[in-house]
């Protein structure tokens, strides 16, 4: 009798922790589950990978301030919160806003992009002027009186105006967002490369 007694308590005691194991493993896979489904995880996963390409695949032309500067010639100008000059290109329009520079345009003059209109604040600049575009490739440009704005990246230093002129359709902008057409220094400005001799590109 008192072997049998044993054996049964063993036996419900092995049964419980059997239980308990299953309710535990059962657990783990659902919590498991709902972390790494697609439900989850990917979405922000994804946004991430936007952001990110929002903020970088633009050669860091992402920018949250426009300011002013004055440059040599060209007198005041905006820049973006670097203090990087700004541009705009002729091939654009600003009413209606169209942008035109894309692909190989768009890694000789990155847009200045940002997440919203609202987030871009200004310096000698009225906000009234400032607002976006949506581009094809899903990022948000910054607009100035209805003009896209761009950088040059040739221009490696705040205040460099190495894209003014060039092509005769890339100019610096001045804070009403009218173009800058007077000739920038060149004495140390690189040569322009352009192989179809349009917008810089």
């Amino acid at each position: 009798m008192v072997a049998i007694k044993h054996v049964t308590g063993y036996a419900a005691m092995g049964a419980a922790v059997l239980a308990l194991t299953l309710a535990g493993c059962g657990s783990g896979g659902g919590s498991s589950g709902s972390g790494s489904g697609s439900g989850t995880s990917t979405p922000q996963n994804s946004g991430s990978a936007q952001g990110g390409s929002t903020q970088n695949a633009k050669g860091g032309s992402a920018t949250s301030m426009l300011t002013t500067a004055k440059v040599a010639k060209l007198g005041t100008v905006v820049t973006d919160g670097k203090g990087f000059v700004l541009y705009r290109f002729d091939t654009d329009s600003a009413n209606p806003t169209k942008v035109s520079c894309y692909s190989t345009c768009a890694a000789l003059w990155p847009a200045a992009t940002t997440t919203s209109a609202s987030a871009v604040t200004t310096k000698g600049i009225d906000k009234s002027l400032v607002s976006t575009v949506k581009r094809n490739d899903g990022t948000t440009q910054i607009t100035l009186a209805g003009w896209p704005l761009y950088r040059y990246s040739k221009d490696d230093e705040p205040k460099e105006p190495y894209g003014q002129g060039v092509d005769g359709t890339w100019w610096a902008v001045t804070p009403s967002g009218a173009k800058i057409t007077t000739p920038a220094s060149t004495s140390s400005a690189p040569a322009p490369a352009t192989s179809s001799g349009i917008g810089g590109y």
